[in-house]
């Protein structure tokens, strides 16, 4: 549940909103008990998993704030809804279901993994991201992408491509000096030499974040 308080504190006040793989809709509860969202959607690919959050969100849909779609990504999810969440998924994931459908209006996206190709999707598509981070919840590390359709084209270095915006946040630094941790006790192992120079490389860009040299 930490990990879903945080992803909250990312969410802001909107007229219509809409979480997609919803799961047991606790993002959905949060804004409709805070009064955050006129309407909400909840959708997932599942209607067994559906199914969770239609009961956890029961009174709200018998008043009509809530409507339950399942389906597949963006299918059925209404293209003018204001501020759309995306969380728990791959990032190669979430980049079919955009291409698929739409980018939403204002988003709040939470990759699992593959980040970098979000990030570089979004870019090429002319998103505007204000919000690039890692939050750190139950020992484990988490990326948040948020932005807007439209926009300033947002411009990113090499390094932030890979690990995002907040370069020197704590979070980030903790997150870095894990990922060195491992990449080091990898290569005590036999590796063979491409793989072991893309590891040292790697190594050293995250040596250089972590000493404040961020290019």
């Amino acid at each position: 549940m930490d990990r879903i308080k945080k992803l909250c504190s990312y969410l802001d006040c909107c007229k219509s909103f809409a979480d997609v793989g919803c799961d047991h809709g606790y993002c959905t509860l949060y804004m409709l008990k805070n009064n955050l969202c006129e309407s909400a959607q909840i959708s997932d690919i599942s209607a067994k998993c559906l199914e969770k959050a239609e009961n956890l969100l029961a009174p709200y849909m018998i008043s009509g704030k809530v409507k339950s779609v399942c389906c597949s990504g963006l299918k059925d999810i209404n293209k003018d809804t204001e501020q759309i969440l995306i969380a728990g998924m791959g990032g190669e994931e979430i980049i079919l279901i955009l291409k698929a459908a739409f980018i939403p209006e204002k988003f709040v996206l939470q990759p699992m993994k593959n980040a970098r190709l979000l990030r570089e999707y979004l870019i090429e598509n002319g998103a505007d991201i204000t919000v690039d981070e890692i939050f750190e919840s139950g020992g484990k590390f988490y990326t948040v992408i948020k932005g807007k359709r439209c926009g300033k084209k947002t411009e990113y270095t090499l390094t932030e491509l890979k690990y995002g915006k907040a370069l020197q946040s704590e979070a980030t630094k903790r997150f870095l000096k894990s990922e060195l941790a491992k990449k080091e006790r990898y290569l005590e192992n036999p590796v063979n030499e491409a793989a072991r120079k893309t590891i040292t490389e790697e190594i050293n860009t995250i040596k250089e974040v972590l000493s404040g040299d961020n290019r």
